[in-house]
Formats: C-alpha cells, sequence, structure tokens
C-alpha cells in the first residue's frame, strides 16, 4: 500500500516520556515528507501546545495540518488558520461543572491562552506543565467560563475515573468522551474525536481511508486507530486497547513512530 498520511498521536506516542521528538522519529519522519506523506499530528493538547513539534518537524513547510482538542480544531500550519472548529456552549460546560461537583472531581477548560479551574491538583499541575499555558485559579467557575471552549477535562484517580465515564457515557450521551492519560477523562461535542476530523481532513486532500496510518497509545486515540488502513499502537498502550489495532511497535522510548515508518512508507 502506498501511504499518503500519516497521524501520530504526541503525549506517550510521538514524544518520549522527556517530552521530546528523539532523532531517530525525527529522521524518519523527514524522509516521509521528502516522499510526500503527509504528517499530521492529532493530539488532546490546546493548539499552542502543539506548535513546537510541529515547527520542529517543519509541517509548515510541507503543508501540513493539526488536529488539536482531541479533533476539535484543524489546524491550517500554511495559512495558520482553524479550517474546522466545534465547541461546547457555555451552558453545556457549566452541565459538565455540576456533574464535577456531584461526583467528586476536578475540572478544568480552556480560553485561548489559559486553562481555568475552582480547584488545583496534582494532574491539573500535569496539564499545566504539558501545554505550558497560563493556569487562572477562578472562584467561581461558572462566572470564568462566558464563551464556549472546545473541550473540558475531568480529571482524578485513574481507578476511580474509570467510574465516572461510564456515568458521564450515560449520563451525557450527547457528549464525546475517552480517557487520554489514565487521569484525565477528555469531554467534547458530540461527534468530535480525532478519527471524524482524520476523515473530514482526508476529505479535503483527496486521501483514502485506506491510505491512512495512525499511530496512538491511548483511549482517546482508539477511534482513529480503528478508522485508519492501518491502526497501529505503540507497545505502551493499555492492556484492554492492545487487541483493537492491526498492528503493534516499540514503545514511545524506544522509537515506534519510526519504526512504523521505516517498515511501512520507507521500504516501497
Amino acid at each position: 500500500m502506498n501511504y499518503k498520511m500519516l497521524v501520530l498521536d504526541l503525549d506517550d506516542t510521538l514524544l518520549r516520556d522527556d517530552h521530546c521528538i528523539s532523532e531517530r522519529n525525527k529522521d524518519a519522519l523527514m524522509k516521509a515528507q521528502e516522499k510526500g506523506v503527509y504528517v499530521v499530528l492529532a493530539s488532546g493538547r490546546p493548539t499552542p501546545a502543539m506548535l513546537q513539534y510541529a515547527e520542529e518537524l517543519d509541517l509548515k513547510k510541507n503543508g501540513s495540518y493539526i488536529i488539536s482538542y482531541n479533533g476539535a480544531i484543524i489546524t491550517d500550519l500554511n495559512k495558520q488558520i482553524p479550517i474546522f472548529e466545534q465547541t461546547l456552549s457555555k451552558e453545556q460546560i457549566h452541565g459538565l461543572y455540576d456533574f464535577s461537583l456531584a461526583n467528586n472531581v476536578d475540572i478544568i477548560t480552556y480560553t485561548a491562552d489559559s486553562i481555568i479551574s475552582e480547584t488545583t491538583s496534582k494532574y491539573i499541575d500535569v496539564e499545566v506543565q504539558l501545554t505550558q499555558m497560563k493556569f487562572n485559579k477562578v472562584d467561581c467557575f461558572k462566572a470564568a467560563v462566558t464563551e464556549p471552549a472546545v473541550k473540558c477535562i475531568l480529571l482524578q484517580d485513574p481507578d476511580y475515573l474509570k467510574t465516572v465515564e461510564t456515568k458521564l457515557k450515560q449520563e451525557k450521551p450527547n457528549k464525546s468522551v475517552s480517557i487520554s492519560k489514565p487521569f484525565f477523562l477528555e469531554v467534547m461535542p458530540k461527534g468530535i474525536d480525532k478519527a471524524t476530523s482524520i476523515a473530514r481532513l482526508a476529505e479535503k486532500l483527496g486521501i483514502r481511508q485506506e491510505e491512512i496510518i495512525a499511530v496512538g497509545n491511548a483511549g482517546n486515540d482508539l477511534a482513529m486507530v480503528e478508522y485508519a488502513g492501518l491502526g497501529v499502537w505503540v507497545d505502551n498502550v493499555p492492556p484492554e486497547l492492545r487487541g483493537c489495532a492491526d498492528v503493534i511497535v516499540a514503545s514511545n522510548n524506544n522509537h515506534g513512530v519510526a519504526e512504523v515508518v521505516e517498515k511501512y512508507i520507507l521500504a516501497n
């Protein structure tokens, strides 16, 4: 198969645990782009927290795109503008806040340049560190959220958060819900996930589903891994997801992305 698009999750997939791209991964991705393959980053991260990696991989120079907020925004890097965006309404976010209080979990949402929450926690600290966005601790979440936003995250200990995920899906079936990191429960508008945004972008570029490779490691990657012509997990995927991909490669710390590129793109 002559693959034309390679879609990569960032954290715990393309990025090592130190949040860097290995030289082997970078070299492989540069060579893939030289062959005319679109390299697309697809992450739960906010758009600004993805740009440094897009720049490192010369994605703008190669006319590519990034998919941020788990699919809620697709950005044309050449034009520096979103070509697609879908948000949660203010009322939906307020409803998620009420759910978070009733179920004893923290909640965050986003403005263009900051993360908003009433609370602090070690898990919120992780998101602030990953995104490098300003953290705005507010006295009243609902008063602070006056506009739509692209997503919310509910945060709590992993075992408990799985039960909250089940309850949230039952109580709010009009949302897209998935776990990214074990302590992050991501909530987007209904129908928004990485797969639907990849399909939208592929249609724009004239790329067929079977010509797409998607590589991920977590629950919020499941839809795109199942959608792609070749769905790939890196080896650090949770045990319950291992059977849901076509291929499993080396872990994020052992150049799993490069393994995919070398075997399925550069060898052809």
